[in-house]
């Protein structure tokens, strides 16, 4: 059960093209039903595309995901040799205390354990083998992912044993889907279908624009209801939070609510929780680790691009 940092004292339809009139000034920087492995399921016929080549959201830039935009780094822990991040340099000396009352109980963190540390370590070691780092970082999103399925609804049934005892358990209740940031989300789609098979699962491709260095979104593909679903959004890495908050949005435009939307991340700095929290307050954001340095170098490494 993920923990909650707590101080003690204290409907567009879904071929719609994204609304190009966006929220003014935004915060500063940066697909399917659980369905059992035995049933199956039409991705193709179950998701539509939508083409969104010429919006842009935001006058900041986008957080930078070095896979979708042609192997550039940004932001990354060796530029500079001091672990760099667009957060306010106060942010690098918060305690949980201080980032619970910053943040809020929405910001929820996968309990600590030594397993969990070295799987933390050895993706940020750069020493590391990009074999033991594949092993560790698939190893940490199946941890989050299980940890962000417990926070969907069950509701309670009664089951049968081949004994013919009758047993009182839970399951799934119907409408969830997950949805990829890419490329470096797209590291995290196979945890979640190691846990639920047939899942549909959607995509968002968001950069930098070179010339104007706004946000733009440049492709969207969702499940077509999935104004009725609980989305499992996943990013590994929030440096900025930019990223995150422009896909919300267009989940949003999608008839998605913010409070139905848990965010999958292995790692978070303060300042991009902050951000994505007091953009959207009643988003869920799910992480292993809340540091002032995010090993942002990630999704080159695991995609091999290093």
């Amino acid at each position: 059960m993920a923990t909650e940092l707590r101080c003690p004292d204290s409907m567009p339809c879904h071929n719609q093209q994204v609304n190009s009139a966006s929220t003014q000034n935004p915060e500063p920087q940066q697909a399917g039903d659980l369905i059992p492995a035995h049933a199956g399921g039409n991705s193709d016929s179950a998701a539509k595309l939508t083409l969104l080549s010429g919006h842009a959201h935001s006058s900041v830039p986008a957080e930078r995901d070095p896979q979708a935009s042609g192997g550039a780094t940004f932001n990354s822990e060796n530029i500079g040799g001091a672990g760099n991040y667009d957060a306010p340099p106060s942010d690098s000396l918060l305690g949980d205390c201080e980032v619970s009352r910053q943040i809020g109980a929405q910001l929820k963190l996968l309990p600590m354990n030594d397993q969990i540390r070295e799987l933390q370590t050895i993706i940020r070691d750069k020493t590391a083998s990009r074999g033991d780092f594949m092993f560790s970082a698939d190893r940490l999103i199946r941890l989050v992912v299980e940890e962000g399925l417990n926070q969907l609804p069950y509701k309670e049934c009664m089951v049968t044993t081949p004994t013919g005892y009758k047993y009182e358990g839970v399951k799934f209740e119907k409408g969830n889907c997950g949805v990829s940031i890419m490329r470096s989300g797209e590291a995290m789609e196979q945890g979640l279908r190691d846990c639920c098979r047939s899942i549909r699962i959607g995509k968002i491709l968001i950069q930098s624009d070179e010339e104007t260095q706004r946000a733009k979104v440049y492709y969207a593909k969702f499940p077509p209801d999935i104004y009725r679903r609980k989305v499992l959004l996943m990013y590994p890495i929030l440096s900025t939070g930019n990223t995150v908050i422009e896909a919300v949005k267009v989940l949003i435009e999608h008839g998605v609510q913010p409070s139905v939307i848990i965010l999958l991340s292995l790692f978070s700095t303060p300042h991009g929780a902050k951000s994505i929290i007091q953009e959207f307050p009643e988003i869920t954001i799910l992480t292993t680790e809340v540091h002032p340095v995010a090993p942002t170098h990630f999704g080159q490494k695991y995609f091999g691009t290093d």
